[in-house]
């Protein structure tokens, strides 16, 4: 593709920065400069934060619904207009295999914005209760829900595409405003919303989109501004609990999606030729770079060394090459940082005494932020590599003596996202879902990954849900109102 340089997008238009800075964007795939992005300073973030201040103070995008119902649908429009562009940004800026482009990074979240379309035609904004007569005053009381005001929403870089639109489209469509705060490695998979957006009868500051090399200062800004009203993350543990921090002096609301160390327990009666190949799917998909991928995996103890066995086969068959290659799945992490972060949580578990089975490197010949699908066995749950996120290729095996043996090593983390079970028996799996502390839960390789899903963990995997209508009702407050019956 040729070369990117997008600009911020503020009250309806277009602009570089003040200071004029733009930073770089690099090919994970290649590590070499693909284009720029404007480099916003706090003077640009107070622009957009006024912006969408006034644009839910003084428009009518809050309570027309009727307004917001047809900039969506022309918001949609234009995202299936723009699919191959899109395709193209992810490949380039995210380093995403072509494998992954039907899934999370284009296809799905387009085809997601119907359900929040449909949600806003038939939502029930307003209904009437029951006449009350408390302390003999008789009442007719309505409940009201009314969105919830400016959002900044934060974003990662892992699945930026879908992570904005699953917080931007169902803010926008509650009545909210938008500043969107995107990673500094992917800026342009938000502008691309911006520019889909200008298209559109969006009034100016309803949207708007703030890109930064430094995502801490510009971050902390829109976090703490008392004009911002509820602040929806997406990233790591260490920040949703600074975000926790930063908002608590104003008890302002917060939805968080942090981090996960989900395990994938194979039980006894499982296909193990089938089942535990497929492990390696769970994790090497897009590099392990996925907050929800299943990165511990629970084998009954007297089937562990035909786990490895079978692990090692499937992780050494893995390919890895160019994410144009349509059949890939596995590509680059994100950036020179990330890889070495990944390689030091090899170094680590080695050096904890994990038996590194296969991978543990980078791939001779090779350019670009790319290691190796690693596999360790040998693992307990108390190791770091088995309760730290990795966010990389690289999956640990732990055995167990039974089904309550797996719970327990299971939920013994301080994490509780997702996880999954594999089973001859869709009841014992359901069983062993209704015991495991998380969000989400896969029995039998079946999907929960759709629009209607609410999405979110327990424990700190974070607070709130995503997608889905009580994904649609975190932009909503609730008022209720009384009148003489």
């Amino acid at each position: 593709m040729t070369e990117e340089h997008s600009l911020l997008y503020i009250d309806g238009k277009f602009r570089p920065a003040i200071s004029g800075k733009t930073y770089s964007n690099i090919a994970p795939a290649t590590g070499e400069v693909i284009g720029t992005a404007a480099d916003a300073s706090t003077d640009d973030m107070e622009e957009a934060i006024a912006a969408a201040r006034r644009a839910f103070d003084a428009s009518d995008w809050s309570t027309d619904r009727a307004l917001r119902l047809k900039v969506l649908k022309q918001f949609r429009e234009g995202l299936h207009a723009n699919r191959d562009r899109i395709k193209a940004l992810a490949v380039a800026e995210v380093g995403s295999p072509m494998g992954c482009l039907p899934g999370p990074q284009c296809d799905a979240p387009i085809s997601f914005t119907d359900f929040v379309i449909d949600t806003l035609e038939h939502f029930e904004f307003e209904r009437e209760l029951p006449v009350a007569n408390t302390m003999g005053v008789p009442s007719k009381r309505y409940v009201w829900k009314e969105a919830a005001g400016v959002i900044g929403a934060i974003t990662p870089w892992n699945v930026p595409f879908q992570i904005n639109l699953a917080k931007c489209f169902p803010a926008l469509a509650a009545g909210c405003t938008v500043v969107l705060k995107p990673a500094p490695e992917t800026p342009w998979l938000a502008t691309v919303l911006a520019e889909i957006a200008d298209k559109t009868d969006m009034p100016p500051g309803v949207f708007n989109v703030v890109t930064s090399a430094n995502p801490a200062v510009v971050g902390e800004q829109l976090v703490a501004d008392p004009r911002v009203d509820m602040i929806s993350f997406t990233g790591s543990t260490g920040v949703g609990k600074r975000i926790m921090t930063v908002a608590a002096d104003q008890i302002k609301k917060v939805f968080l999606e942090l981090g996960g160390k989900s395990a994938f327990i194979v039980l006894d009666d499982a296909d193990f030729a089938k089942v535990v190949p497929t492990s390696a799917f769970f994790v090497l998909y897009h590099a392990g770079q996925g907050c929800a991928s299943f990165t511990r995996l629970l084998v009954p103890r007297n089937r562990y060394d035909e786990a490895i066995g079978l692990l090692k086969t499937a992780f050494e068959a893995m390919p890895f090459t160019d994410p144009k290659d349509p059949t890939q799945i596995m590509g680059p992490l994100i950036s020179a940082r990330q890889r070495e972060r990944v390689l030091d949580y090899i170094r680590i578990g080695k050096e904890e005494g994990a038996r590194l089975v296969t991978g543990g490197g980078v791939p001779e010949g090779k350019t670009g932020f790319y290691v190796q699908p690693t596999l360790f066995a040998d693992v307990n749950n108390t190791m770091r590599i088995a309760q730290e996120e990795i966010f990389g290729p690289v999956l640990v095996v732990i055995p167990y003596e039974d089904d309550e043996d797996a719970i327990r090593i299971a939920n013994d983390s301080l994490f509780g996202l997702s996880g999954g079970v594999a089973t001859a028996s869709t009841e014992r799996g359901l069983k062993i879902a209704r015991r495991i502390r998380t969000g989400t839960y896969a029995v039998n390789g079946a999907n929960y990954f759709a629009a209607d899903t609410p999405f979110g963990g327990y424990k700190q995997s974070g607070i709130g849900r995503e997608m889905g209508r009580e994904g649609f009702e975190e932009y909503l407050e609730t008022k209720s109102v009384a009148v003489p019956a």
